[in-house]
C-alpha cells in the first residue's frame, strides 16, 4: 500500500468513529476498514454501548477475504480480556497480513503491547497515520483515562452583546431554525447533556436530540441540583424511565425527595457541596467515574461561570444571534471574581460557521 491509499482508507475509518460519538461510552468510538487487493472488503465502527469493538465487527464482515488484506484501525487494537475478546487476538487469528494504527491506546492496560502482540505474531504494523485527526475523535476517551473526568465542551446561544434571555426571562428563541439544528447534532456527538437546574426551573426542556435517526443510544440529561428542586412534573424526570436523567445532588439531600427521584426513573449521584451549589470537579469526576467521555454542557450562566472559574472547560460551542438586548439582559456567563486579565481563560478559535443569519463559532483550550 502507498502513503496516499492508507490516508485515504484511514479516512474513511475517522469518518466511521465519528458516526458512533456519543453513542459507545465508556468506551472510545472506533472505525476500522479492511482492504485486500486495493477493495474495501469489512468496515465497521464501535457497536452501541462500546461493544462489540469495531474490528471483530470488520473482520466478520470481510470472512475470508480478510486473509492477507490489511486492517486500518483508529486507536491501537486491544490486547485485554474484557467483556470481549483481545481484538489483536481476532486480527492475528483472522490472518490479517498488515495493520495500520491512526494512534496509540492511552489506557495503561493497552498502551504499545497492541502494537507489540501484533508484531510478535508477525504482523506489520504502520503507526501515526493522521494521529492528529484520530486524537481529535478520542478526545474524550483520553480525558477521561487521563484525568477521570470527561471533556466538557461549554455550549452558549447569545446575542452579539453575550445575553441569553431578556431581564423578563424571554429566551425562545434567539437564534433561528439553522443554528437549533446544528445544537441538535451537538448533543446528539455527545455522550450527556447538563444544565444548572435554574435552567430546568426557568426552560422546563427535555435535553434531547430531536433529529429523527441521529443516533441510536439516547443522551444522557444531566441537572446539577444541590438540593433536587427540580419539580416532580419537569419533563426531564417524565421521560426518566425511557431516556436517562441523572441529578448531581449534595450528599445528604433529604431521603424522601431522593426516593421520589428515584421513583420517576432518575439516578442520583451525591457529590461534596459548595459555597454555592455542588463542588463542580468531584461532580465531572462522579461523571467520569459512571463512563461518561464527552459532556456538552448547556447552562445557564452561573453553571458556566463555575467551570471557567475552575479551569474545567475544554472546548467552546458559541452561537451568536444578530441581535442585541443590552447590559439589564441575563448573561451567557455570570459573574466568577475576574479581577486580573493575566488569569483570564484564553481558549483558540478552531472553526466559524455561519448559519443562516446566526454563526457558530468554536474554540478549543490552547494546548
Amino acid at each position: 500500500m502507498t502513503e496516499v491509499a492508507d490516508r485515504a482508507h484511514m479516512r474513511a475509518a475517522l469518518a466511521l468513529a465519528r458516526r458512533g460519538l456519543g453513542s459507545t461510552w465508556p468506551n472510545p468510538s472506533v472505525g476500522c476498514v479492511v482492504v485486500r487487493d486495493g477493495r474495501v472488503v469489512g468496515r465497521a465502527t464501535t457497536a452501541p454501548g462500546g461493544r462489540p469493538h469495531a474490528e471483530p465487527l470488520a473482520l466478520e464482515m470481510a470472512g475470508p477475504l480478510a486473509q492477507g488484506a490489511t486492517a486500518y484501525v483508529t486507536l491501537e487494537p486491544c490486547c485485554h480480556w474484557g467483556r470481549t475478546p483481545p481484538c489483536t487476538d481476532a486480527l492475528i487469528a483472522a490472518g490479517i497480513a498488515r495493520v495500520v494504527v491512526a494512534t496509540r491506546d492511552p489506557d495503561r492496560r493497552v498502551d504499545s503491547q497492541g502494537v507489540a502482540r501484533l508484531r510478535e505474531a508477525g504482523i506489520e504494523v504502520v503507526e501515526g497515520v493522521l494521529e492528529a485527526e484520530a486524537q481529535a475523535v478520542l478526545a474524550g476517551f483520553t480525558q477521561r483515562i487521563r484525568t477521570g473526568r470527561p471533556l466538557v465542551t461549554l455550549k452558549l446561544a447569545s446575542t452579539l452583546d453575550g445575553r441569553i434571555a431578556t431581564a423578563s426571562g424571554e429566551s425562545q428563541w434567539i437564534t433561528g431554525d439553522p443554528a437549533r439544528r446544528v445544537a441538535h447534532a451537538l448533543r446528539g456527538r455527545h455522550d450527556a447533556v447538563m444544565v444548572g437546574v435554574g435552567t430546568v426551573m426557568a426552560d422546563n426542556p427535555e435535553l434531547t436530540c430531536r433529529i429523527p435517526g441521529f443516533r441510536t443510544r439516547p443522551l444522557v440529561r444531566v441537572v446539577a441540583d444541590s438540593h433536587l428542586r427540580t419539580r416532580l412534573t419537569a419533563r426531564l424526570l417524565a421521560t426518566a424511565a425511557d431516556t436517562p436523567a441523572w441529578f448531581l445532588t449534595r450528599a445528604g439531600t433529604d431521603p424522601a425527595r431522593i426516593a421520589a427521584f428515584e421513583a420517576a426513573g432518575a439516578t442520583i449521584l451525591p457529590v461534596p457541596s459548595a459555597p454555592i451549589g455542588i463542588a463542580i470537579d468531584p461532580a465531572l469526576q462522579a461523571l467520569g467515574s459512571a463512563g461518561i467521555t464527552r459532556l456538552l454542557v448547556e447552562g445557564g450562566g452561573q453553571l458556566a461561570a463555575t467551570l471557567l472559574r475552575a479551569d474545567l472547560v475544554d472546548r467552546i460551542a458559541w452561537f451568536h444571534a444578530p441581535g442585541l438586548i443590552g447590559g439589564d439582559g441575563w448573561p451567557a456567563v455570570a459573574a466568577f471574581g475576574m479581577t486580573d486579565l493575566t488569569a483570564m481563560p484564553r481558549f483558540t478559535r478552531t472553526n466559524v460557521t455561519p448559519l443562516g443569519s446566526d454563526v457558530l463559532t468554536e474554540f478549543e483550550r490552547p494546548a
